[in-house]
């Protein structure tokens, strides 16, 4: 199946977990893809596996924290790729502790990354895909910013805007046939998660708690998550926009 075949699609983050494997997947369905990450080491580690397995995908260093190194990175994928008609915002970061031992300083990094760098990359990729009446955005949020998460405040409330902003968005570009969803994993076996499981103290009892908690019974996996994003992506998805799917095992069933 080749439902991106001709698509040129841009993720950040994409050389973590959830990223390369949803990286991995828009290429393997045909897309050419552009792996965006702070680290362009890892961006190109996942480029190489989808090239070495034959597909189409350019590595590109993004800070999205950064507009300048966000407009220069949107500049080389459209240079290099073509003009973007997927974008996919899953770039993240989180500090694990409760609110008031955080410091206005990890506030500061918080919202950069988690609210404000997807602010950055939809200012940069929204003009073009609105000038071509055609585009699909899928932004990653997460279910601690729907339901709350103990010693994730400041990600909680990123990630509740990322939604709130996400469907505006939605509203505001809909007559330009951009469609614009959320996907929310829920606890998901990534470096993220494992830095979460140090901070708790107990990485054992916190994984049984998770598991037992899940009814699906067991802790995500990043191949979990791209099914969802792709779908959202997708010509199969055209009359859905400013939806928010939860990928979380059955752990919150929000309506």
């Amino acid at each position: 199946m080749e439902r991106f075949k001709g698509k040129t699609v841009a993720l950040t983050g994409g050389g973590g977990g959830i990223g390369g494997a949803t990286c991995r997947r828009f290429a393997a369905e045909g897309a050419v893809v552009a792996v965006l990450d702070m680290n362009l080491e890892a961006a190109q580690r996942v480029a190489e596996g989808i090239r070495a397995n034959g597909g189409k995908a350019e590595a590109f260093r993004c800070d999205i924290t950064d507009r300048a190194s966000v407009d220069a990175a949107i500049a080389a994928v459209e240079s290099t790729l073509g003009p973007i008609d997927v974008l996919v915002n899953n770039a993240g970061w989180d500090v694990f502790k409760p609110f008031t031992k955080t410091e206005p300083a990890q506030w500061d990094k918080l919202i950069a990354i988690n609210l404000t760098g997807a602010l950055h990359m939809h200012h940069a990729v929204l003009p073009g895909m609105a000038s071509r009446k055609a585009g699909r955005i899928v932004n990653i949020a997460s279910d601690a910013g729907r339901v709350g998460s103990s010693g994730e405040a400041v990600y909680a409330a990123c990630k509740g805007g990322l939604i709130s902003f996400s469907k505006t968005i939605a509203r505001e570009h809909a007559r330009h046939g951009i469609t614009v969803n959320v996907v929310c994993p829920g606890p998901t076996d990534t470096a993220l998660f494992a830095d979460y499981k140090e901070g708790a103290g107990n990485p054992e009892k916190l994984m049984e708690a998770f598991t037992r908690a899940i009814p699906l019974g067991r802790i995500g996996q990043p191949d979990d998550l791209p099914g969802a994003i792709l779908f959202f992506a997708s010509d199969d998805a055209g009359f859905i926009t400013g939806q928010v799917l939860s990928v979380s095992g059955g752990l919150t069933m929000n309506g």
